[in-house]
């Protein structure tokens, strides 16, 4: 995280104050990782590798263990995400109705594969196990929002939702 300017040390610190700030509010014990974790990706909106590095030393544990940890458990992201996450439900009512086919739409027009995270952070698109609204088959959620009865012709639409 260095920059041209010739600051970088001042820099670094800036950067990681945030997480600073969470290590303070823990015991700073193994015990500590996960919430540690949750809460510096809540700052982050990820976890980068010099963050980890910083929580492994702040929580006196290898970097191999925190980043065990974070490879496990879904929760967990290395990589920055969108601003709109897009769940898209391959559970089976929604397969039986067509949610593939929302899925290739939504790859389609996003210009990503599942899993993947647009260029200019707006949206990451994940496909999920199940939603739990089976009754509007073909499902997505949007963030907060879920958008059901889909079709492949209806996905332009909810995506203009979110793109201003």
């Amino acid at each position: 995280m260095a920059c041209s300017c010739g600051n970088a040390e001042e820099n670094q610190e800036q950067y990681l104050a945030p997480l600073y700030d969470v290590l303070a509010g823990y015991e700073c014990k193994e015990k500590d990782l996960i919430p540690v974790l949750q809460d510096a990706q809540e700052e982050y909106g990820y976890l980068p590798q010099d963050v980890l590095q910083e929580i492994a030393k702040g929580l006196g544990v290898p970097f191999s263990q925190v980043y065990g940890v974070v490879t496990f458990y879904s929760q967990f992201h290395l990589e920055p995400r969108g601003e709109n996450i897009i769940r898209i439900c391959m559970g089976t009512a929604c397969h039986v109705r067509g949610g593939d086919k929302v899925l290739d739409k939504m790859k389609e027009e996003l210009g990503v594969d599942d899993g993947e995270t647009t260029e200019d952070l707006k949206f990451t698109l994940e496909s999920v196990a199940c939603i739990g609204a089976c009754g509007l088959a073909p499902v997505i959620m949007v963030n907060d929002n879920t958008h059901g009865l889909l079709t492949p012709e209806k996905v332009p639409e909810v995506l203009d939702q979110y793109r201003d």
